[in-house]
């Protein structure tokens, strides 16, 4: 009896370690992700075009992709047709609320992006309801939680941009979007391939968004390329990799209840490091807008979304 206890002990160690492994790149990638908007704001106010950088952040992580699936595994390189086309339509939608919210910071501060982007996990909810997800009344409360933070965020003070803050809620509405087409055409490929093409997708489209509108470039300086590098390498490319290994170890659930957490840290770097400041009121909204991240992202973690959106 004693035997058979210590056997099973034994054989609980290796999984309590990879659950403990998995934390640890959980957080790792949560605070990877979390300089991502005060990072592209501190290189735009610095003279960075929000559409070059965007471009040139994704040409880096994408390179980066492409060298570790080749050295890792490369059949990963290989998706199946349907898989192609499924990972070009969430890369193009992800694409196009990546262009959105990098000229959004144009017109508003990182803070407060931030905190608008924690609607996120309540708007892909609504969206999964259209395609028979269980909607409840509590799905209502989390609804009208996040929308009356909204207004306290951007709407008592006067003080906001409308055009900036109008960019971001569209930009978080392509980052839902993209997120829930995930759930519907991407489940069950590779979750490593699915991150390059999609990756790969992003950049030619903002890419080819970048020529459309004149090739704007500007010489960003030492500081503008510390931002891009900052970016890529960190914010994209080594916060992806610890999303995908956190992931197969505890799971889509778990990890999703840190995304109030990446909402917090972006507010905490954007008032450390770019003197950011936030009204009482503003203040009382985005902690409405967390509660509502928080109470929705529980709920999304039974219906397994496993990539991240940005």
């Amino acid at each position: 009896m004693h035997i058979s206890k210590f056997i099973r002990g034994r054989k609980a160690a290796p999984a309590e370690r990879a659950v403990e492994i998995g934390w640890a790149l959980a957080l790792i990638a949560t605070f990877c992700f979390s300089f991502a908007p005060p990072v592209a704001r501190f290189a735009i106010l610095n003279g960075f075009d929000s559409t070059a950088l965007l471009f040139v952040r994704m040409v880096i992580a994408t390179t980066l992709f492409a060298i570790t699936l080749a050295v890792t595994d490369r059949q990963k390189l290989l998706m199946p047709r349907r898989g192609l086309v499924a990972a070009t339509g969430v890369g193009a939608v992800n694409a196009v609320g990546m262009v959105l919210f990098f000229f959004s910071l144009n017109f508003l501060e990182a803070s407060l992006t931030a905190m608008i982007l924690a609607l996120s996990p309540a708007i892909v909810l609504s969206l999964l309801a259209l395609r028979g997800e269980r909607l409840t009344g509590r799905h209502l409360v989390r609804l009208g939680l996040a929308l009356a933070g909204v207004y306290l965020l951007i709407g008592p003070t006067g003080a906001v941009d409308w055009f900036g803050a109008s960019l971001t809620l569209l930009a978080t509405f392509f980052f839902s979007l993209q997120m829930a087409m995930t759930q519907w055409t991407l489940i069950g490929y590779p979750a490593r391939s699915v991150m390059f093409y999609v990756t790969g997708t992003m950049t030619i489209f903002v890419g080819g968004w970048w020529l459309a509108t004149g090739a704007v470039w500007s010489a960003p300086g030492p500081n503008g390329w510390l931002a891009v590098i900052i970016l890529a390498v960190v914010s994209t490319y080594l916060a992806r990799l610890g999303y995908f290994n956190a992931v197969t170890r505890i799971g889509s659930g778990q990890l999703a209840l840190l995304g109030p957490v990446e909402t917090l840290l972006s507010v905490v770097w954007s008032i450390l490091f770019l003197g950011e400041r936030l009204t009482p009121l503003q203040a009382v909204g985005g902690a409405l807008i967390l509660v509502s991240a928080l109470l929705a992202v529980r709920r999304l973690g039974r219906v397994r979304l496993r990539f991240p959106r940005r």
